[in-house]
């Protein structure tokens, strides 16, 4: 009897020691819940709604109301980005306006900038891309001129003329950091297959274009790619036949001035015997 005692005295604490454990968990587990449903509540808002792309989307499609959805985003990153980014279907489709058309590839889950995608109604294409006091000028490149086929839209170039100017064969950097919109007929930012284009086209002021029309029209014009980021200002710069051989013109050289002589007047004396006449030197 005593044995069964003692075996049910220390199943029962066995017992009570289980539930009071499994008591405290639980007790520890709603509190965690609350608290972080009090924050929760206390970050309400904190967050703010942000159209995003529901699924993959490729350059030129429409956006529509079916491909966006909009989902929460911390209120700090949304103030960093600004005015960029659309927090309502109304920002983004406006009212009775035809949709915009995508500038871009897009991820699923990406936010939508304004930057990405095309004024209502537009297509996608170079116009949408020029923006206010921009034209889109056309240049004639080869594979050497055009950096071997690898220029995409996007990029941005520094423009070289190479001429002759007062009868001396010159080459000179004319336009720094312009962006190419489109090269040949293909204006897809994201494309990134190398192509030997015979055109490309800039996004140039109209004075910009002018200088590459006649540029153009009286050289040969040559693009170098600048790297991503690289906004640093090379200033003026040309080149002619001598600094490409390396060629240094002599100083001239000064001839010393010579000073004539001057030979003083001999003093003579002039005797006269009769008819006679001699001269002779007095000094």
């Amino acid at each position: 009897m005593r044995f069964l005692f003692l075996l049910f005295l220390i199943v029962g604490l066995g017992l009570a020691g289980f539930a009071a454990y499994t008591a405290k968990n639980r007790f520890d587990a709603y509190e965690v819940r609350l608290a972080r449903t009090l924050e929760l509540e206390a970050q309400k808002d904190s967050y703010v709604t942000v159209a995003v792309a529901r699924r993959a989307l490729s350059y030129g499609s429409e956006l529509t109301p079916e491909r966006v959805l909009f989902v929460n985003f911390p209120t700090r990153v949304v103030d960093i980005v600004g005015e960029n980014w659309f927090l309502t279907e109304d920002d983004l489709f406006g009212e009775d306006a035809p949709n915009p058309s995508l500038l871009r590839n897009m991820e699923m889950g990406e936010p939508i900038s304004r930057a990405k995608i095309t004024g209502f109604g537009r297509e996608a294409g170079v116009a949408a891309r020029l923006g206010e006091g921009f034209r889109a000028f056309t240049i004639r490149v080869d594979v050497a001129s055009g950096v071997s086929g690898f220029l995409t839209p996007s990029d941005r170039v520094d423009v070289f003329w190479s001429g002759r100017f007062r009868g001396e064969a010159v080459t000179r950097l004319i336009i720094e950091n312009i962006d190419l919109i489109a090269v040949d007929q293909i204006s897809d930012q994201d494309r990134n297959r190398p192509v030997v284009a015979r055109t490309i086209t800039v996004r140039a002021t109209p004075q910009q274009a002018a200088v590459l029309a006649q540029a153009q029209a009286s050289g040969a014009l040559s693009l170098s790619l600048r790297g991503i980021g690289d906004v640093a200002e090379t200033g003026d710069l040309e080149v002619n036949l001598d600094d490409v051989v390396g060629y240094v013109a002599p100083e001239p050289v000064i001839a010393e001035e010579i000073v004539p002589e001057v030979i003083a007047p001999r003093r003579t004396i002039t005797i006269r015997r009769g008819s006679d006449v001699s001269i002779v030197n007095a000094d």
